[in-house]
């Protein structure tokens, strides 16, 4: 990581090669169909701020931390401009299941996705998840509530 922040080419490649299948996978769920947007924005934003990293053991929580950012705010903008579009999903494993459960996580808001995700892909308890998102404990707890209420009612829907 100190290689890739004095600007070495292959550290950085490097660091990209490991860092792009993680932000990916953070941003995905929240960001849906535009989850690769989200991951490239992610990982702009990443490099370009790379030299403001001062702890290297820090590297997967701020990058964590940009990455739901980057997704919260592209899933905005989507949701602004753009329907979704269900006929391209992406199939893992059984693909009706798949749309199933992209069909739901459309259905909540980018605050309420990023929420479960980070809670309930990530692992992240009420505090870490809330610093990730800038809002009080109180309010992931909330959100993280109705995300999964809501869910549930459109999952057995």
């Amino acid at each position: 990581m100190r290689a890739a922040q004095r600007g070495d080419t292959l550290a950085m490649a490097e660091l990209l090669d490991v860092l792009a299948p993680y932000v990916s996978r953070v941003c995905a769920p929240i960001a849906l169909g535009h989850g690769a947007d989200a991951a490239q924005e992610a990982l702009v934003a990443v490099f370009k701020s790379l030299r403001t990293l001062k702890e290297p053991a820090a590297l997967r929580g701020w990058v964590r931390a940009i990455a739901v950012r980057e997704a919260v705010r592209i899933a905005h903008r989507v949701a602004r401009t753009v329907p979704a579009d269900l006929s391209a999903l992406p199939a893992r494993g059984d693909p009706q299941l798949s749309a199933d459960i992209r069909d739901v996580l459309e259905r909540l808001s980018p605050e309420h996705r990023a929420v479960l995700m980070l809670r309930d892909v990530e692992g992240l308890d009420e505090r870490a998840a809330a610093a990730l998102l800038g809002v009080r404990t109180g309010t992931v707890k909330s959100r993280l509530h109705r995300a999964r209420g809501t869910f549930r009612k459109a999952w057995t829907s």
